[in-house]
């Protein structure tokens, strides 16, 4: 089968490793930088270019979409879904996980364990917004943070109103999220690959940071799971409609809460913490579910 992947950086272990697993199964892959991809949106013909000329129809896309990136990214693939390439994961889907206040919004509907979260706009609603959450300590998340970066604990109910107004007085939306001390500064990412939880991992902060991001220094280990946590990770994957995620968890006392699901997962933590290979079974999802492109057949492109 022929692949495409859209990544702004082929040299990320976690694109190498998806490239390298794809080859050794015989499969051909692209990786083109999704920025630099123009659509020309033509009636019955849609068709993308790279680097001067027209992309040939693939069988499957893989989107690694940075979140700096995903409005463009989104059209992008949607103009490959147009052409009936199958994706690893829909547009739709990575739109729901990207809004954090949507997914949350989701998983509340469908009855997912989540922290207790608050959101709203404006400086006069700081002390509502706190008092929904139980008071301090807060957590402080910016809607469009990734990788820990903007994710704030406010210990105090003074500090938190200080940032809560700061943010506000900024125009920046941000969310506020009731802080789960008995995780002491670890989570849980279960990796959920075609509606199965293939790994998953237990990541704690750095000494002083409680994120648990491995992009803050945090480390990782090889986690078992519970039934809930299993079957939580695996709902939530599910109502975000996505093939492929990362769930992340806390092991709260009243059971797992969800804070997050990652339409675009890295490997490097899982795979090292688990020494699970991943990455073939991404592609292997794909070699099971996309086919060969029929558009291929009728010409297009």
């Amino acid at each position: 089968m022929r692949f495409v992947m859209l990544a702004r950086n082929p040299n990320l272990y976690s694109h190498q490793r998806i490239v390298s697993a794809a080859r050794e199964r015989g499969h051909e892959i692209d990786v083109i930088n999704t920025l630099h991809v123009h659509m020309n949106i033509t009636s019955s013909r849609p068709t993308l270019r790279y680097g001067g000329r027209t992309l040939p129809i693939y069988d499957a896309v893989i989107p690694r979409i940075g979140a700096s990136v995903t409005h463009y990214g989104l059209a992008v693939l949607r103009q490959f879904e147009m052409q009936g390439v199958f994706p690893l994961n829909e547009s739709v889907a990575i739109g729901r996980a990207r809004d954090k206040l949507r997914a949350l919004q989701l998983l509340a509907r469908e009855g997912i364990g989540l922290p207790v979260t608050a959101f709203a706009h404006g400086p006069k609603k700081a002390e509502d917004v706190l008092r929904e959450v139980g008071g301090a300590p807060v957590v402080i998340k910016l809607v469009e943070g990734t990788q820990g970066i903007g994710v704030i604990l406010a210990e105090t109910d003074a500090s938190a109103l200080s940032i809560i107004e700061a943010f506000s007085a900024a125009n920046i939306d941000i969310m506020v999220q009731e802080y789960i001390k008995e995780a002491h500064g670890s989570d849980i990412r279960a990796l959920v690959v075609g509606g199965e939880v293939v790994a998953a991992m237990q990541r704690t902060g750095r000494a002083g940071d409680f994120r648990a991001n491995l992009h803050r220094g945090g480390n990782a280990v090889a986690a078992e799971l519970t039934e809930e946590e299993r079957t939580t990770a695996i709902r939530a994957a599910e109502i975000m409609g996505l093939n492929v995620c990362g769930v992340d968890m806390l092991r709260s006392d009243r059971g797992p809460v969800v804070m997050e699901v990652n339409s675009s997962p890295g490997l490097r933590g899982i795979e090292r913490a688990t020494g699970v290979d991943v990455a073939r079974l991404i592609i292997e999802f794909l070699e099971k579910n996309a086919r060969p492109n029929q558009t291929k057949t009728r010409g297009v492109g």
